[in-house]
């Protein structure tokens, strides 16, 4: 009987390896958590430079959310510069693959990495794309896998994921929807179901996979049975 543990792909970086500073990409809606996959389509010259400079690099971009009017008291990071102020939390994600298109457009996959703060707000890179100081530590749980285990009452997930298709006229596979494990399909639906920038946010910044998956059920229902939420912007900041 063999002692080992499963073998750590190869192609991801452990926590020292983790970058101190992150160029980042603020997208509105947009969520990246740990564990996930997020298709980016990129054109603006500024983050196609961001992209072929992490490429060289350590291959991660921290995602994060421009803060919104209104939003969370005095979580937001002003410029000097005018640039719009972004939540201290976001998730970095590392670059797995990319396609060129004939238009000069490029197709990235980001595989979720760990969730970070920002420390500061740097300068701008000789590309114009922005960068941060960040820090890893307190999320140091989602790189070691230690958050895969989910307290999730299914059944009240699912009743509550109908009713919210329900009211948006959308539909899904539920045979898939059905046969994920648990702490994917918190994972998954917390990244792709259209709720507003400040839900995105709170289950982004929830302490661990149960208090995102009693989040998720939460915001299932109030959106089902309540108000919806506001519609998702993607402009880049």
């Amino acid at each position: 009987m063999s002692d080992q543990s499963p073998a750590r792909n190869p192609f991801e970086p452990g926590f020292e390896q983790l970058p101190d500073t992150l160029p980042i990409f603020p997208l509105s809606g947009v969520l990246l958590l740990p564990g996930g996959k997020l298709p980016l389509n990129v054109f603006e010259p500024r983050y196609l430079a961001m992209v072929f400079d992490a490429l060289a690099g350590h291959r991660m971009i921290g995602m994060v959310q421009p803060q919104q009017p209104g939003g969370y008291a005095g979580d937001g990071l002003p410029t000097d510069d005018g640039r719009p102020p972004v939540h201290k939390v976001g998730c970095a994600g590392r670059i797995v693959s990319f396609n060129e298109t004939e238009d000069g457009r490029l197709l990235l996959a980001l595989s979720g990495v760990c969730r970070f703060e920002i420390v500061r707000e740097l300068d701008l890179a000789q590309g114009g794309y922005r960068r941060v100081s960040s820090v890893f530590s307190p999320f140091r749980a989602d790189l070691d896998h230690a958050d895969d285990t989910v307290e999730l009452d299914r059944e009240r997930l699912m009743a509550g994921l109908a009713a919210f298709f329900r009211s948006r006229n959308l539909s899904t596979d539920w045979d898939a929807v059905k046969q994920s494990a648990d702490a994917n399909l918190v994972t998954s639906l917390s990244m792709v179901l259209p709720f507003g920038p400040a839900e995105k946010q709170a289950l982004l910044e929830a302490a661990d996979s149960t208090a995102r998956a009693k989040l998720l059920v939460a915001f299932l229902e109030m959106n089902a049975f309540g108000q919806p939420s506001e519609p998702t912007s993607r402009k880049a900041n």
